[in-house]
């Protein structure tokens, strides 16, 4: 029988299929991406928020540094600081006097101080307040700080009131400006800095991303074509038995008249029709449970050697049928594992030798610690096809008619399930060999 994989899968199951598997990449691509642009913005605005902050605050702190300095100047004597200098420009050696600063930690900040008696007396001589809306909240007796422009370049302006020699209005108000031109730049070219390392770190998150969406995605290709596969070997194999059970039916319903013994034949093709129906179902529900996803062991003490003979009893009648003989060869074999479907994997290796192997020959079954051996002397399996035993549905040419070709691939994943190993030789008769390997441990981690 051909190969069920050969029988290929409809145009417009690959098409769908890879329509489907293409959204799926890009909607993880968009994920990755996503989310990586929604960290980098978070981080980046983050980042950017605490340098702006920190830089304000130390520019802030500078001009309340200064400006307390001279406070303390004017208590001391308001008239150090008042003085009618009318100078147009005053470089202030000491931070403490108006002016521009000239060295240490104020280099660079420009003090001055507007009278409020109606005088044009301003030292520096700048001609009216620097801030107006901080030189009115000084009046009121207020400090403020505010983030204006002065001669072209952005600053950032003090005032406060001037502690007066009695009540009333303040003796001046004094506003220190610091320049913000070194800030913006900085704060510019941290933005620049994090708007290109974010895109390159996006466009970097994509293409990881696109890499571990096509690696992902390689199983989820696979189980699609196993998907379409299944359905078409399984739509292949049951074509035959239903055909030959709808012919019965129809045999017997043209001979309503007829005894039972005339359409005993027909009802014995429908019989064994019907039971390999039921085998061929019993295995496809044992892979839609392979498939679902890893199923629970029932792990316990077991002896393999008990398997193997209570499996091979129940086979007997088969054997005896094609005039097989089966022979046993054990030990005690103790290990942990699932009863069931260590009988499950006696019968299947046991029931393929049998069907497969010469007619009127022999079965050998070896059972030792941790290891089951099936050989026949049946013509064997050619080294070609060794590799594609345990496929789906896969028959070598000229095998017997009776199998579903899922008896094998249910023994690998028993095997598998348990741990163990699995492989197909030839036999010392020149027939086929099946030598499974179990540990004997019990420790096993995929058994939830």
């Amino acid at each position: 029988m051909p190969d069920g994989a050969a029988l290929g899968t409809p145009r417009l199951g690959h098409d769908a299929d890879g329509r489907l598997v293409r959204r799926v990449r890009w909607q993880l691509i968009a994920w990755s991406a996503g989310s990586t642009l929604i960290v980098l913005l978070v981080l980046g605005i983050a980042l950017y928020a605490a340098v702006a902050t920190t830089l304000a605050s130390a520019s802030e702190n500078l001009l309340r540094d200064r400006a307390s300095l001279m406070v303390g100047q004017a208590a001391a004597g308001t008239g150090a600081i008042l003085g009618a200098t009318g100078a147009v420009t005053v470089v202030a050696e000491n931070a403490a006097l108006p002016g521009f600063a000239v060295g240490g930690p104020f280099s660079g900040t420009l003090a001055v101080v507007v009278p409020v008696d109606g005088t044009t007396q301003v030292v520096p001589d700048t001609g009216s307040s620097i801030d107006p809306e901080g030189y009115a909240a000084a009046l009121a007796g207020a400090a403020t700080v505010h983030e204006t422009a002065y001669a072209g370049a952005p600053v950032r302006v003090l005032s406060m009131p001037l502690p007066a020699a009695g009540p009333g209005l303040p003796a001046g108000v004094l506003q220190v400006v610091g320049d913000r031109t070194a800030e913006q730049r900085t704060l510019v070219v941290l933005l620049a800095v994090l708007t290109g390392g974010g895109l390159v770190s996006l466009a970097a998150a994509a293409l990881i991303g696109s890499f571990y969406a096509t690696r992902a995605l390689v199983p989820i290709r696979a189980s699609l074509r196993r998907q379409r596969e299944l359905a078409a070997d399984t739509s292949h194999e049951l074509r035959t038995p239903l055909a030959v059970i709808r012919a019965g039916v129809a045999r017997a319903r043209q001979q309503p008249d007829a005894r039972v013994s005339e359409i005993t034949p027909a009802l014995e093709a429908v019989d064994a029709e019907a039971v390999r129906l039921g085998t061929l179902v019993d295995d496809l529900l044992a892979l839609a449970r392979t498939d679902s996803g890893p199923a629970d062991l029932d792990l316990r003490p077991v002896d393999l050697a008990e398997i193997a003979a209570s499996a091979m009893a129940a086979l007997e009648p088969l054997a005896a049928k094609r005039g097989v003989r089966l022979a046993l060869d054990v030990e005690p074999s103790v290990m942990r594992g699932d009863g069931d479907r260590l009988r499950r994997l006696v019968t299947v290796l046991v029931d393929n030798a049998v069907r497969h192997g010469r007619e009127g020959g022999s079965v050998l079954v070896t059972v030792r610690a941790g290891s089951l051996v099936v050989e026949d002397d049946g013509p064997g399996i050619p080294p070609a096809d060794r590799a594609r035993v345990f496929d789906r549905f896969w028959r070598g040419a000229g095998a017997a008619a009776g199998g579903s070709g899922l008896g094998l691939s249910i023994a690998g994943w028993i095997v598998d399930r348990h741990e163990g190993r699995i492989a197909v030789g030839e036999s010392r008769s020149g027939g086929a060999r099946f030598t499974v390997t179990l540990p004997t441990n019990g420790r096993f981690t995929k058994s939830s």
